[in-house]
């Protein structure tokens, strides 16, 4: 087994433009977002979810189960960063710059 790393440990960014304009595209669109929630992900800002992965493998794994699920209608983008660059990322709320928060540690059991 390979030694967990900040090259290692990877996070995966789902951006989504999905329309809303009728009843079935809300269901749609709620539908979609529910089962990222399920499947581990959390909002990071509106339409942009992500999620933490112990590894590439574990990571293809949640990739997978997301283009499984994507909606017939609307825009989908999936990007896979490691975890040293996820901590490179600057945040800013308005023109204050906020300090990134660490993740939640996630046990697996397999």
């Amino acid at each position: 087994m390979q030694r967990l790393n900040e090259y290692r440990i990877m996070w995966i960014m789902v951006f989504f433009d999905l329309p809303t304009e009728s009843k079935k595209d809300k269901k749609a669109y709620s539908e979609f977002r529910k089962q990222l929630l399920a499947d581990g992900f959390i909002m990071f800002q509106f339409s942009i979810y992500m999620r933490h992965c112990p590894s590439q493998e574990n990571a293809d794994v949640h990739i997978k189960r997301v283009k499984n699920i994507l909606p017939q209608y609307g825009q989908v983008g999936i990007l896979r960063i490691t975890d040293k660059q996820f901590g490179d990322m600057e945040l800013f709320c308005g023109q204050k710059q906020e300090k990134l928060t660490p993740p939640v540690q996630q046990l697996e059991l397999f």
